[in-house]
Protein backbone atom coordinates (compact mmCIF):
# COMPACT_ATOMS: atom_id res chain seq x y z
CA UNK A 1 0.00 0.00 0.00
CA UNK A 2 1.42 3.26 -0.63
CA UNK A 3 0.36 6.79 0.68
CA UNK A 4 -2.58 8.65 -1.18
CA UNK A 5 -0.91 12.24 -0.67
CA UNK A 6 2.91 11.37 -1.56
CA UNK A 7 2.91 7.91 -2.98
CA UNK A 8 5.40 6.69 -0.63
CA UNK A 9 5.84 2.93 0.71
CA UNK A 10 6.65 3.63 4.18
CA UNK A 11 3.31 3.50 6.36
CA UNK A 12 2.80 2.52 9.60
CA UNK A 13 -0.51 1.53 11.81
CA UNK A 14 -1.29 3.88 14.38
CA UNK A 15 -4.92 2.18 15.28
CA UNK A 16 -6.93 -0.58 14.62
CA UNK A 17 -10.49 -0.90 15.32
CA UNK A 18 -13.52 -3.58 14.49
CA UNK A 19 -16.40 -2.22 13.09
CA UNK A 20 -19.20 -4.87 13.43
CA UNK A 21 -21.21 -3.31 10.84
CA UNK A 22 -19.29 -3.77 7.86
CA UNK A 23 -17.66 -6.85 9.27
CA UNK A 24 -14.07 -4.87 8.65
CA UNK A 25 -11.19 -3.78 10.42
CA UNK A 26 -10.64 0.19 10.34
CA UNK A 27 -6.84 1.19 10.51
CA UNK A 28 -5.19 4.61 10.71
CA UNK A 29 -2.01 4.81 9.19
CA UNK A 30 0.71 7.20 8.88
CA UNK A 31 3.07 8.32 6.19
CA UNK A 32 6.45 8.03 7.31
CA UNK A 33 7.81 10.42 5.24
CA UNK A 34 5.38 13.16 4.81
CA UNK A 35 3.40 12.21 8.05
CA UNK A 36 -0.08 12.99 6.86
CA UNK A 37 -2.62 10.47 8.16
CA UNK A 38 -5.34 8.60 6.38
CA UNK A 39 -7.81 5.60 7.07
CA UNK A 40 -7.55 1.96 5.57
CA UNK A 41 -10.86 -0.30 5.56
CA UNK A 42 -10.05 -4.34 5.55
CA UNK A 43 -12.43 -6.10 4.23
CA UNK A 44 -13.25 -9.49 3.54
CA UNK A 45 -13.72 -10.30 -0.34
CA UNK A 46 -16.56 -12.72 -1.11
CA UNK A 47 -15.74 -14.41 -3.72
CA UNK A 48 -19.11 -15.29 -4.90
CA UNK A 49 -20.83 -15.17 -8.54
CA UNK A 50 -24.08 -13.86 -8.47
CA UNK A 51 -26.46 -15.46 -11.24
CA UNK A 52 -28.92 -12.52 -12.13
CA UNK A 53 -32.34 -13.49 -13.96
CA UNK A 54 -30.98 -12.42 -16.74
CA UNK A 55 -28.63 -15.06 -16.77
CA UNK A 56 -25.57 -13.34 -16.31
CA UNK A 57 -23.30 -13.30 -13.66
CA UNK A 58 -20.91 -10.49 -11.87
CA UNK A 59 -19.38 -10.75 -8.18
CA UNK A 60 -21.44 -10.40 -4.75
CA UNK A 61 -21.65 -7.26 -4.14
CA UNK A 62 -22.66 -6.40 -0.17
CA UNK A 63 -23.49 -2.31 -0.86
CA UNK A 64 -26.07 -3.79 -3.53
CA UNK A 65 -28.02 -5.90 -0.76
CA UNK A 66 -27.53 -3.14 1.70
CA UNK A 67 -29.35 -0.65 -0.95
CA UNK A 68 -32.21 -3.49 -1.70
CA UNK A 69 -33.04 -3.53 2.31
CA UNK A 70 -32.14 0.07 2.83
CA UNK A 71 -35.54 0.42 0.88
CA UNK A 72 -37.36 -2.04 1.98
CA UNK A 73 -36.75 -0.86 5.24
CA UNK A 74 -37.42 2.63 5.09
CA UNK A 75 -39.94 4.32 7.23
CA UNK A 76 -40.39 1.25 9.09
CA UNK A 77 -39.16 0.38 12.97
CA UNK A 78 -36.09 -1.31 11.33
CA UNK A 79 -33.25 1.26 11.87
CA UNK A 80 -30.13 1.50 8.76
CA UNK A 81 -28.07 0.26 11.60
CA UNK A 82 -30.07 -2.89 12.09
CA UNK A 83 -30.38 -2.72 8.05
CA UNK A 84 -26.27 -2.81 7.47
CA UNK A 85 -26.36 -5.67 10.27
CA UNK A 86 -28.73 -7.88 8.62
CA UNK A 87 -26.62 -7.26 5.39
CA UNK A 88 -23.34 -8.65 7.22
CA UNK A 89 -25.22 -11.55 8.53
CA UNK A 90 -26.82 -12.24 5.44
CA UNK A 91 -23.11 -11.70 3.84
CA UNK A 92 -21.62 -14.69 6.72
CA UNK A 93 -24.66 -16.84 5.55
CA UNK A 94 -23.09 -16.91 2.00
CA UNK A 95 -19.40 -16.93 2.99
CA UNK A 96 -20.34 -19.95 5.12
CA UNK A 97 -22.46 -21.75 2.62
CA UNK A 98 -18.92 -22.05 0.29
CA UNK A 99 -20.49 -21.81 -2.80
CA UNK A 100 -18.90 -20.36 -5.82
CA UNK A 101 -22.49 -19.22 -7.55
CA UNK A 102 -25.80 -18.43 -6.03
CA UNK A 103 -28.91 -16.91 -7.78
CA UNK A 104 -30.66 -13.60 -7.62
CA UNK A 105 -33.64 -15.59 -6.37
CA UNK A 106 -31.56 -17.78 -3.42
CA UNK A 107 -30.11 -14.32 -2.06
CA UNK A 108 -33.67 -12.91 -2.10
CA UNK A 109 -35.47 -16.03 -0.38
CA UNK A 110 -32.53 -15.84 2.18
CA UNK A 111 -33.62 -11.77 2.66
CA UNK A 112 -37.50 -12.63 2.53
CA UNK A 113 -36.51 -14.70 5.74
CA UNK A 114 -34.89 -12.52 7.65
CA UNK A 115 -37.46 -9.43 6.80
CA UNK A 116 -40.59 -11.91 7.35
CA UNK A 117 -39.16 -12.35 10.91
CA UNK A 118 -38.00 -8.94 11.37
CA UNK A 119 -41.07 -6.40 10.01
CA UNK A 120 -43.91 -7.32 7.82
CA UNK A 121 -43.86 -3.82 6.27
CA UNK A 122 -40.21 -4.22 4.90
CA UNK A 123 -40.96 -7.74 3.86
CA UNK A 124 -43.70 -6.80 2.33
CA UNK A 125 -42.04 -4.02 0.80
CA UNK A 126 -39.11 -6.30 -0.29
CA UNK A 127 -41.66 -9.24 -1.97
CA UNK A 128 -43.29 -6.78 -3.84
CA UNK A 129 -40.15 -6.15 -5.77
CA UNK A 130 -38.63 -8.80 -6.01
CA UNK A 131 -41.65 -11.54 -6.33
CA UNK A 132 -42.73 -9.21 -9.05
CA UNK A 133 -45.94 -8.71 -7.68
CA UNK A 134 -48.76 -7.98 -9.92
CA UNK A 135 -51.92 -7.76 -8.20
CA UNK A 136 -53.80 -8.09 -4.86
CA UNK A 137 -54.28 -12.02 -5.02
CA UNK A 138 -51.06 -12.46 -5.04
CA UNK A 139 -50.27 -9.45 -2.88
CA UNK A 140 -52.52 -11.56 0.01
CA UNK A 141 -50.21 -14.66 -0.63
CA UNK A 142 -47.19 -12.94 0.16
CA UNK A 143 -49.31 -11.68 3.39
CA UNK A 144 -50.62 -14.85 4.13
CA UNK A 145 -46.85 -16.29 4.88
CA UNK A 146 -46.24 -13.97 7.28
CA UNK A 147 -45.77 -16.29 10.24
CA UNK A 148 -47.59 -13.60 13.14
CA UNK A 149 -50.00 -12.36 10.87
CA UNK A 150 -53.03 -13.91 12.69
CA UNK A 151 -51.50 -12.48 16.06
CA UNK A 152 -51.65 -9.07 14.73
CA UNK A 153 -54.80 -9.27 13.54
CA UNK A 154 -56.09 -10.42 16.67
CA UNK A 155 -54.11 -7.53 18.47
CA UNK A 156 -56.05 -4.76 16.23
CA UNK A 157 -52.29 -3.68 14.13
CA UNK A 158 -53.01 -5.44 10.72
CA UNK A 159 -57.04 -5.47 9.47
CA UNK A 160 -58.10 -8.62 7.66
Amino acid sequence: MKCPFCHHEGLKVTDSRDTVEMNAIRRRRECLQCLKRFTTFETIELTVQVRKRDGTCEDFQQQKLINGLAAACDHTKISHDQVIALASQITDELMLSQLQEISTTQIGEMVMKHLQQQDPIAFIRFACVYKRIKDMGELEEAINTIPYKDEMIRNGKVRS
